[in-house]
């Protein structure tokens, strides 16, 4: 679940975390009750301080993603399906942006982005 975290990122390592978890969350990969690793668990894996673990579950609290038990643990809080989807869709348009700037990085026009899109869809359904 953590393997697209990057310490050389812009994004701040903690917002990183958070947003893994939340992609997770919406996606279903994380079922509301699930635990998630402690901190130092977490820390000890990505190799980073524990204060940004805190921090990235902190904020997925205050968004409603998680709930923090001292003692017990963080666990996967019942979000609702729009929310899901919303942060779905939030997360599919950060992507084709993405997508978007390195196929003009590469001068690809949008017939050929599209086309390429097309191929990987026949692929992927064959």
């Amino acid at each position: 679940m953590f393997d697209q975290i990057d310490p050389r990122s812009p994004t701040p390592l903690y917002a990183q975390i958070a947003g893994r978890i939340r992609v997770a969350v919406a996606a279903g990969e994380l079922r509301p009750g699930e635990s998630l690793p402690s901190v130092r668990q977490l820390a000890a894996r990505l190799r980073v301080n524990p204060a940004t673990v805190v921090q990235a579950y902190r904020d997925l609290e205050g968004e409603g993603f998680v709930d923090m038990r001292q003692g017990a643990g963080t666990f996967v809080r019942e979000v609702l399906a729009e929310r899901r989807a919303g942060e779905r869709s939030k997360h599919a348009a950060a992507l084709v942006q993405r997508m978007v700037a390195e196929a003009g990085r590469l001068g690809l026009s949008t017939k050929d982005l599209v086309q390429a899109i097309e191929q990987q869809l026949e692929v992927k359904v064959a």
